[in-house]
């Protein structure tokens, strides 16, 4: 089957693996049929952080059941289906307490890759999100849609989550690429009346805009704080959502919430330090972490999408072949897509 692997930093190639079997009665085989490429995956691709070179790449993907291990009853063969990066057993500790994304049920440490014809699923039964229909029912946009909540969208509404966006909120979003641009949608949808997006990019700041943002600010470091605070008259938001992982972001965030406002983190952290001074003396929340991609998909993703409350898959601004896949990858390191969409499988699509 045709996989994209990651060769070294700069350079991802489309190789023929084996297709995978069914290892543990809790697997599941996927034929995928949209993948796309992260923010996160930049990281590496990037060179600046580590990854073993030879893996198959991706993490979010759709796509058909073919086959499934004997202890996966929730979904079958033929099913159409969200494949989440965070493959929560749904009877842990942490999935039962709505954290899928830190399951506490271990799974084998082989590396599969969404970006590929077919995907190797672990924790099939509770963690695949099941689709009604089947792909041929959903116009391209939708298809988008629901590919985001694979990640993206779940990722940037853990944010707002975490930050426990409510009804009338000021909110700030640090960050313009996909994640953050998803973590606007999901303080509308958490009923946030004013949003403050940092964007210095204009088809981001339209798109910020689009998606319910209310104002945009360019600036970063100090000029943003200020910023912040004259929209704010002094006071500064009552919740901020940190899309970004940057120690700039991550220090911007915290300084422009109002006392009392939490801090919802999900950007990749890129340092392992963080000065909490500023946090204890002006009682500023800092939570956050791996998205419940499961959790909240079930909860209330998946049917914002089907009544097309929301419409993540704007996001998309490019798309790609597997076979194009190094284009995928570059297309978004040089900041020409804000994401990139890898289309698999177009017969399944029809």
């Amino acid at each position: 089957m045709k996989t994209a692997v990651f060769v070294k930093p700069g350079q991802i190639e489309v190789q023929d693996l084996p297709k995978p079997e069914i290892q543990q009665p809790t697997d599941a085989i996927l034929k995928i049929v949209r993948a796309c490429v992260c923010g996160s995956d930049l990281w590496w691709y990037r060179g600046i952080s580590e990854r073993q070179h030879g893996t198959p790449v991706g993490h979010e993907a759709i796509g058909i059941v073919e086959s499934v291990g004997d202890e996966v009853t929730d979904v079958k063969p033929g099913d159409f289906v969200i494949a989440p990066f965070s493959h929560g057993c749904g009877h842990c500790a942490a999935c039962l307490a709505g954290f899928d994304g830190n399951c506490l049920t271990p799974v084998d440490d082989e590396v599969v890759g969404y970006q590929g014809e077919y995907l190797r699923y672990k924790h099939a039964n509770w963690s695949l999100v099941k689709i009604p229909g089947q792909p041929s029912d959903y116009t391209d946009d939708q298809l988008n849609d629901l590919l985001t909540l694979s990640d993206v969208m779940a990722t940037g509404y853990h944010a707002a989550a975490s930050a426990e966006v409510k009804p009338g909120d000021t909110v700030v979003v640090m960050g313009d690429g996909a994640v953050g641009l998803c973590g606007v949608i999901a303080a509308k949808l958490r009923g946030a009346t004013r949003i403050i997006a940092m964007s210095r990019h204009a088809d981001r700041q339209a798109l910020a805009k689009q998606f319910g943002a209310t104002d945009i600010i360019a600036e970063r470091g100090d000029a943003a704080v200020a910023a912040v605070m004259a929209l704010t008259n002094g006071t500064g938001a009552d919740a901020v959502l940190e899309c970004v992982g940057t120690n700039q972001s991550v220090e911007t965030a915290v300084q422009v919430g109002r006392p009392g406002a939490i801090v919802g983190r999900v950007g990749v952290p890129q340092q392992p330090e963080i000065d909490t001074n500023g946090l204890f003396w002006r009682n500023i929340g800092l939570r956050g972490g791996i998205a419940s991609v499961t959790t909240y998909d079930k909860k209330i993703l998946l049917d914002a999408v089907l009544k097309g409350d929301i419409h993540p898959g704007l996001v998309f601004t490019k798309r790609f072949s597997l076979d194009d896949v190094q284009s995928a990858y570059e297309a978004m390191d040089n900041r020409e897509a804000i994401k990139s969409l890898l289309i698999v499988d177009e017969l399944s699509e029809k």
